[in-house]
């Protein structure tokens, strides 16, 4: 595909950067903001505390597994339209949960959420890939959109509770519609529209085995979160989601046009920026999880308060993530970034792991590890995101863009389950061999939480391990020749 230029005018790539970054906070964001909304979902709609998670659960698993598929659409039928009917379809989804009557249809508008998210995500990325390209700016360009999407949980955390304290949890649905209708009108004229010279067919025993496969993943990881590791459903879904997984790969290798053509996660540099998303989206989740329980629970913050809590970490994200990506990747490489940013999230669950008791006040418990895991995940995302995508064709920008989301996606869900077992194997744990006291809840979470945060140190330490063996110091001339032929590579080879 190449851009339509018969207008003879130079897109606005800067214009088409901040609909791309509004975008894809809107995706980010649509991943947090409901859970802070959702004890008033569960007040007004009747349902049970077993059955709220699937409010947040549905989202995930019809994101998570359609990604792929997703990503190549857009690089099948042209980015624009791809990321314009992703805004639409979202915007609707979002209308349909805002009014929603029942838990039934509230949790379907967040499966068609997440399936138009799905479009809308990897189109975002593979868009700004293409757009900066051949331009200087690139580096700039990635570190800003890293920036929005590192932090774009933490404002969910925070906008969530605005709309629910201010007006209702309905908004925390309807506020889409005021993000995806305007952008979507704002594409029509900012984003060139791309003219597909060859169009290769769909491989759809490669897109069911991807799809069965990430959803069995996703929803194994859930169901070890909600139920426990050994329930039948748990072992079933991640069993299958390994045999769907490896059929898929060696599907890959035999097909003339697969799905993921497998030169995008071999190659070691973007394999390795998968990786460690993995790790470190995994690994982050601790502090959104752990900390918002903290604050609410032990602290006694309000949904308001605690999303505000969260904000120096997002400025320090907001500032560091355009830094790294202009002024530091060039001059010493992925390598060694990603490696600092390991050791800066290692740091800060460390913190948490020796700070945080029932004593503990937010300044002095919380505020310094938000402050170092601020500085460190731009390290580690904003490259990550930058040479994951790096060197791909055009034709295949989507579906690598897609991979980068899924990576996330599959982290999240890793680090949601793995980390809650062991906050309530410790919690559990506790309770059992201490003495009941009028404090003894409040005590034996906060061991739940420091417990969970000495595992995450585990997380960021295999991480900084993965960027040391796995990452090249510098990108070859290869990958930057196929995508970005006029720049210097990030790498400053």
């Amino acid at each position: 595909m190449s851009p339509d230029t018969s207008s003879g005018t130079e897109p606005n790539r800067w214009a088409a950067l901040a609909l791309i970054a509004v975008a894809q906070l809107m995706v980010v964001l649509d991943a947090t903001i409901v859970n802070i909304a959702l004890p008033s979902a569960q007040s007004d709609l009747d349902f049970s505390t077993d059955s709220r998670q699937w409010v947040v659960t549905a989202y995930a698993l019809a994101f998570g597994s359609l990604l792929l598929i997703g990503g190549k659409l857009g690089d099948l039928f042209g980015r624009k339209w791809t990321f314009i009917g992703g805004l639409i379809g979202f915007s609707l989804a979002s209308f349909v949960g805002g009014l929603a009557p029942s838990f039934g249809v509230l949790v379907a508008a967040r499966a068609l959420q997440g399936v138009f998210g799905a479009l809308l995500a990897p189109a975002a990325l593979g868009l700004l890939t293409v757009t900066f390209a051949d331009s200087p700016d690139r580096p700039k360009a990635f570190g800003i959109f890293a920036a929005v999407a590192t932090a774009g949980a933490s404002v969910g955390l925070l906008l969530g509770g605005v709309l629910t304290d201010a007006l209702s949890w309905r908004w925390c649905l309807y506020v889409n519609l005021v993000i995806a209708v305007p952008a979507a009108f704002a594409a029509l004229r900012l984003i060139p529209a791309e003219r597909q010279t060859h169009r290769p067919r769909i491989d759809w025993v490669g897109t069911a085995l991807a799809c069965t496969g990430l959803f069995a993943l996703v929803f194994g990881f859930s169901e070890a979160q909600r139920d426990s590791w050994e329930a039948a459903s748990t072992i079933v879904s991640l069993v299958a989601a390994v045999v769907l997984l490896a059929s898929f790969v060696l599907t890959q290798r035999r097909v003339d046009n697969p799905l993921l053509p497998l030169r995008i996660i071999w190659d070691r540099a973007r394999g390795g920026a998968y990786l460690s998303i993995v790790v470190a989206s995994s690994g982050m989740f601790a502090v959104f999880l752990f900390l918002t329980y903290f604050l609410q629970e032990n602290l006694g913050y309000s949904p308001l308060k605690t999303g505000v809590a969260f904000l120096p970490m997002s400025v320090m994200i907001f500032i560091v993530a355009p830094t790294i990506q202009t002024k530091v990747l060039p001059r010493v490489g992925v390598r060694p970034i990603v490696m600092t940013g390991m050791t800066l999230g290692f740091l800060s669950m460390l913190l948490f792991f020796t700070q945080l008791d029932p004593s503990s006040t937010y300044a002095g418990g919380v505020l310094p590890g938000l402050v170092m895991i601020g500085i460190g995940m731009p390290c580690v995302f904003a490259p990550s995101f930058a040479t994951a995508t790096l060197g791909v064709d055009r034709q295949d920008a989507g579906v690598a863009s897609a991979m980068v989301n899924t990576s996330q996606q599959v982290g999240g869900a890793v680090g949601t389950a793995v980390l809650s077992t062991i906050f309530v194997h410790a919690t559990s744990s506790y309770v059992s061999s201490h003495e009941r006291t009028a404090t003894l809840a409040s005590d034996a979470a906060v061991h739940g939480y420091t417990t969970a945060f000495t595992f995450a140190t585990v997380l960021f330490g295999v991480g900084f391990v993965i960027a040391a063996v796995v990452l090249p110091r510098r990108i070859t001339p290869q990958h930057q020749a196929a995508a970005d032929p006029v720049v210097p590579s990030p790498e400053g080879a």
